[in-house]
């Protein structure tokens, strides 16, 4: 940042009075410009017929990751809540239509500022297209999913979460899908340059 959104005039960093981190502050009208983690907010779409559970994926068109497997999913926009903005990621990046269910990973994502939000989700229908932002969009059951090819750490570690729960369930268990939070530490790792 290098001018203030209050007044126009030049930023400097510095810890103000009372405060204990740096922050961009405006020496001409005092602004004190605070910087929050952004909510990345998505769903796991799933659709289940005879027997057969299977998640739809995005295939990326756009950077970071372009080319790579995600769930849908997206930063949460002003005036929404995490329900609305899951709902709209999914039909702009899926054009899938979708019943939520109830929030599943909560995953904080410190050294890029973020917070990631997935909620479960059943498809309503088969109607889904590539959005905007997406390649490719497609039903994977577990054993069809491209493990060595998903965008972001946080994508594989909701998907472990999911099928260890499903798993879990279909052991029976009558517990359900549980609520999981975790840290993510692990940067992505660098895509693979071709020969």
């Amino acid at each position: 940042m290098k001018f203030c959104s209050e007044c126009a005039h030049p930023v400097t960093v510095a810890i103000p009075e009372g405060d204990n981190r740096p922050r961009y502050v405006c020496t001409h009208c005092g602004t004190i410009h605070y910087q929050n983690p952004k909510l990345v907010i998505g769903s796991i779409p799933v659709w289940e017929a005879d027997g057969e559970l299977k998640v739809l994926l995005c295939k990326r068109a756009i950077e970071p990751r372009h080319g790579y497997w995600t769930l849908p999913a997206g930063f949460m926009e002003n005036e929404e809540t995490t329900e609305e903005a899951a709902v709209r990621e999914t039909e702009e990046e899926a054009g899938a239509n979708v019943e939520l269910g109830p929030l599943f990973t909560l995953l904080n994502v410190a050294h890029v500022h973020q917070v990631h939000l997935f909620y479960l989700a059943r498809l309503v229908d088969l109607d889904y297209a590539p959005g905007i932002e997406s390649l490719d969009v497609q039903l994977f059951s577990e054993k069809e999913i491209p493990w060595d090819d998903l965008a972001f750490p946080t994508i594989r570690t909701t998907l472990d979460h999911f099928f260890a729960d499903r798993a879990r369930i279909r052991a029976g268990s009558q517990d359900g899908y549980g609520f999981h939070t975790q840290d993510i530490t692990r940067p992505m790792r660098a895509p693979v340059q071709p020969d």
